[in-house]
């Protein structure tokens, strides 16, 4: 499988580098895109090479998507061709992962009506004003959907993830 990681700098450090080599462990390929091919910048000191750019990225080419959480949700969901990447993971039954700010994202996307998540609990209402069922859990599943609240529910959150993942991979496509 291959997992596109859209993020910017600022982002939470651990909830990208965590998913990242956990995904990487699984044997899937990930790529990290952002809005310029080189170093992008967490919180907290990490720096993680993003090897696509978001301009001409074809969301057809990845079998799912990881928003994390930080700053950087703030930046992405400014811009079109993000929003368009995600409406297209949603449109394509795609798996969508996003922790603490990342359903920031989501919500700009316009994506999560009807859908039940979780996020960092600043971002509560702002997922009910978007039409999402806020739930306050480490870990919240809605169909092709996982999200999170913060770092302390990474395990969650991935296990979950990976579960997705599996089950879409022994659907033959098609």
């Amino acid at each position: 499988m291959k997992i596109l990681i859209l993020s910017a700098d600022g982002f939470e450090d651990s909830e990208l580098l965590a998913p990242l080599a956990r995904l990487r462990d699984e044997g899937m390929q990930v790529d990290i895109g952002s809005f310029t091919v080189g170093p992008i910048l967490g919180k907290h000191g990490e720096s993680v090479h993003a090897n696509r750019a978001i301009a001409g990225m074809r969301p057809e080419d990845y079998d799912a998507l990881v928003l994390p959480g930080g700053k950087a949700p703030a930046a992405l969901r400014q811009d079109a061709q993000v929003l368009a990447l995600v409406r297209h993971f949603f449109a394509a039954g795609k798996p969508v992962a996003a922790i603490c700010h990342g359903p920031q994202v989501l919500i700009s996307a316009g994506v999560l009506a009807g859908r039940t998540a979780t996020a960092y609990r600043a971002v509560a209402d702002e997922l009910e004003a978007a039409g999402a069922h806020y739930r306050d859990a480490e870990v919240v599943v809605d169909g092709n959907l996982v999200t999170s609240r913060t770092p302390a529910d990474l395990p969650a959150f991935q296990r979950e993830f990976i579960k997705i993942l599996q089950a879409a991979a022994a659907i033959p496509a098609g």
